[in-house]
């Protein structure tokens, strides 16, 4: 499922480095807002630290809650000043009292400080090829001369090709993926989507993009701390928005459709997630409490051991979401956000398309309590993933394991004056 790909500094005979047992990989964690960004960085560092041990991973990131989670021996995170988006669009800066210009002209000081402090192999960027507000160029410039292999990680769908073409003009992003990037992966299928498609990319970048297939999710080792409600120890529905921040929608129609519809039979706990406001979240809970067949969490950072208990899913279509769906083979319904992108909508209108998920969306019809009910209804006969056969639909982690090794291993020694000097 994945296109040729040729490497640009393996063409011209530098030395081969160590392999990639100590390898060492640096990834920026493009995360302004939720979740999505960090998870998805954080399930790539582990799959590679795992499979390696002698490797080391550093996440950078500016997600307020990178230190909830857990990451695998040998992964470590730099925390960099926060920023969130507001609902106009714009950006602020999330703690510090600084302007944004002063606020991505520190983290693009840090980011560059990482990068000359650890010297990585290979730099993996999510998402955003010159990062945020252009804030990874800095380092792109100075590890691109010191042969760091260069990596753009991007998820199977972007966004609707009208909006997506655009932006990244405005950005540069274009110009990027020439100058900088030796690969770039997309964690998805071709067959599936093509996010990129619409930028008509030159052949020779064209010829850099891997298809790895979808990140599958593993239950974490250890324990949760969180203590589960009393409805999880039946079969429930899992109603989780990933981060919570824009999740309001999906939360209030699956409420009403327990308030519309007494004949419901299989209750359902909803998991609101750390960005969730609250007075919306006290309100929510107010509803659910006159609601027997409801309950509700506040935040699991193992949200993977509840994914595994459930019995089936309601989500957003997020794409870390719809990988665990995949992984853990969930009956789910995605109710795909469609402001201020198309993103998720895209998605789940192609996994429907497959027979992997069902959707119901508000985008060309009426929210209803009724319809809400009728889709919930459904998910007791609708068929699990993995009785649709996709080849490849989940070895995004063997893909990227493959992938760094073949960079690694024609990857130039890292040798700057002051280094050496210290040898």
């Amino acid at each position: 499922m994945a296109n040729a790909v040729t490497n640009p500094k393996a063409d011209k005979g530098l030395p081969l480095s160590a392999p990639l047992q100590g390898a060492r990989v640096l990834i920026y964690s493009h995360d302004t807002f939720g979740l999505g960004h960090l998870r998805r960085s954080r399930a790539i560092a582990n799959a590679i630290v795992e499979d390696r041990p002698g490797a080391s991973v550093v996440i950078i990131s500016g997600s307020p809650v990178i230190g909830n989670f857990e990451f695998e021996s040998g992964v470590d995170y730099i925390r960099i000043p926060g920023v969130t988006k507001l609902p106009d669009g714009d950006y602020r800066c999330l703690n510090l009292n600084v302007s944004l210009d002063e606020a991505v002209g520190l983290r693009q000081a840090l980011i560059l400080q990482a990068a000359r402090a650890f010297r990585p192999d290979v730099f993996i960027v999510d998402k955003e090829p010159t990062g945020f507000r252009g804030e990874v160029v800095p380092a792109l410039d100075y590890l691109q001369a010191t042969g760091c292999r260069l990596v753009l990680g991007i998820r199977d769908v972007m966004d609707e090709p009208a909006l997506l073409v655009p932006e990244w003009e405005r950005k540069g992003a274009t110009e990027a993926l020439t100058r900088y990037y030796d690969e770039i992966w997309v964690y998805g299928l071709k067959d599936v989507y093509q996010p990129l498609k619409a930028l008509d990319l030159p052949a020779e970048v064209e010829r850099r993009i891997t298809y790895t297939g979808y990140l599958r999710r593993e239950v974490p080792p250890t324990p949760s701390l969180t203590k589960y409600p009393k409805i999880t120890k039946q079969p429930f529905i899992l109603v989780t928005t990933g981060g919570g921040g824009d999740g309001d929608d999906l939360i209030d129609w699956v409420i009403s459709a327990y308030e519309a519809d007494e004949t419901l039979e299989q209750p359902a706990l909803i998991l609101f997630g750390p960005f969730i406001d609250r007075d919306k979240r006290r309100s929510f809970m107010e509803r659910i409490a006159r609601q027997p067949k409801l309950d509700a969490m506040s935040f699991d950072n193992k949200i993977e051991r509840l994914m595994k208990r459930a019995d089936a899913m309601v989500a957003m279509g997020g794409y870390n979401t719809f990988c665990e769906a995949l992984s853990f083979d969930k009956r789910t319904l995605i109710v795909p956000r469609t402001r201020p992108r198309l993103e998720q909508y895209i998605r789940a209108v192609e996994a429907e398309r497959l027979g992997l998920v069902s959707m119901l969306s508000d985008y060309k019809e009426p929210r209803t309590p009724e319809r809400m009910a009728a889709a919930l209804r459904n998910l007791s006969s609708q068929p699990r993933p993995s009785e649709v056969f996709i080849p490849g639909l989940l070895d995004g982690l063997d893909r990227v394991q493959e992938r760094l090794k073949a960079l690694t291993e024609t990857r130039a020694p890292f040798a700057p004056a002051y280094h050496q000097a210290a040898e």
